[in-house]
């Protein structure tokens, strides 16, 4: 569906493209007024075709000149793809045309890299860092500079009116000179501001795809493969495509073949990258639960222990009442006091005489009057042998398997 939920924000429109149910990724189409509508069109058809949605972002003539309008319309664009991507991730390539790389793409990088005042939270962060899997520059960058703003100081539908008039080429001078004048006081510090972040976005890990041609004065040749190399200096995984006597805005119409062989590999790339990315973070989060399962394992010990050290504070006065010892017979080894390896001791079951200790046959047996409570004893957790725990008392007789002799201090 062309032009789904369009939004619109001071002239400038982001829509959708097409929004299918079924999709491989999203394509993130910045384009400018510079592209014409028909163009654009045939973009977002080519997407579709290849299986994936289109959100369209078709900035005003001003948004490349202003920040803050540019950065209003990231802003929005970015929180609609962050919805988008909560519902179902994918991948996302992000598509430059013309222009649209100064009055909207750099601000959305600086958002995602949190460079400007329009910052994501950490999660949104994440997200969208995730899916960014790949960039394509057609007929662009563009490089805004005073000589751009001379030669391009008027909407191309108002450059397209049939005899140009006096009066029509006065306004256009006086535009033309106003921006050439704005370019000279603001637009320098801006420009570097530009280019840094279509630099920065190389921390991205997204493969770039850059189209050029030889017969484009809006993005002249050289400009782009300066571009291209300063990609590849700081470690870009760059393809230059050149398609000679294409004009600005016209590789697809000219080369309607290789282009979309260029397109198709660059998203099948972009999509390997996203799925490599996506199984990384699979396993980084499988040692995640695995280090809290492993973490909630040892606790759960710990507290076992505990509660075994407790049960050695007991003293058999019931025909149920039992101790709970190590096997003296499980082999001794460094891993023997590990907490994660329940197997390494084992409970050894001490049945008591059926007969009662408060009885005058358990009085003469035991050789003592048994009183009733016996929480005054002094019975502790006291030390080891040979690497396992015992039970001892202020004053009991030795334990061995045939007689127990328990004396207390009345």
């Amino acid at each position: 569906m062309y032009g789904h939920g369009s939004i619109n924000s001071d002239g400038s429109s982001l829509y959708w493209g097409r929004k299918a149910a079924s999709f491989r990724g999203i394509v993130v189409l910045f384009s400018w007024v510079s592209v014409h509508e028909q163009q654009l069109r045939s973009f977002v058809d080519l997407y579709s075709s290849l299986g994936w949605n289109s959100l369209v972002s078709n900035s005003h003539f001003l948004d490349a000149f202003y920040p803050e309008r540019a950065t209003s319309l990231a802003f929005v664009l970015i929180n609609e793809l962050v919805e988008e991507l909560r519902i179902k991730t994918c991948p996302v390539v992000f598509v430059a045309l013309s222009g649209g790389t100064k009055a909207c793409m750099h601000k959305a990088f600086q958002i995602i890299q949190a460079t400007c005042e329009g910052q994501l939270n950490v999660d949104e962060s994440r997200l969208i860092r995730s899916c960014v899997a790949g960039q394509i520059y057609d007929s662009s960058p563009v490089d805004f500079t005073s000589d751009f703003c001379a030669r391009f100081g008027l909407h191309p539908t108002i450059q397209k009116i049939p005899g140009l008039s006096k009066l029509v080429s006065w306004v256009a001078k006086g535009v033309t000179s106003g921006l050439d004048g704005l370019c000279l006081t603001r637009f320098e510090p801006q420009r570097a501001e530009y280019w840094r972040a279509l630099y920065n976005s190389v921390d991205l890990g997204t493969p770039f795809l850059i189209i050029c041609s030889d017969n484009d004065e809006l993005a002249p040749q050289q400009v782009i493969y300066n571009f291209a190399r300063h990609l590849l200096a700081l470690g870009g995984d760059v393809k230059l495509v050149k398609l000679n006597g294409a004009p600005h805005i016209g590789h697809y119409e000219y080369y309607p073949i290789q282009y979309r062989a260029a397109i198709t590999g660059l998203l099948e790339k972009a999509a390997s990258v996203y799925s490599q990315r996506i199984r990384q973070l699979g396993e980084i989060s499988g040692m995640e639960g695995t280090h809290d399962e492993i973490s909630e394992l040892i606790c759960d010990l710990q507290n076992v222990a505990v509660n075994s050290n407790q049960s050695l504070r007991r003293v058999a006065v019931e025909p149920s009442d039992h101790f709970f010892l190590p096997s003296s017979t499980e082999p001794h080894s460094q891993e023997s006091g590990c907490l994660q390896d329940e197997r390494n001791s084992r409970s050894v079951y001490l049945p008591t005489p059926s007969i009662s200790a408060h009885s005058v046959l358990g009085e003469f047996l035991f050789d003592v009057c048994v009183p009733k409570n016996v929480e005054g004893w002094d019975i502790r957790f006291s030390g080891s042998v040979n690497g396992q725990p015992y039970a001892s008392a202020r004053r009991h007789s030795p334990f061995n398997k045939f007689r127990c002799n328990l004396r207390s201090r009345l």
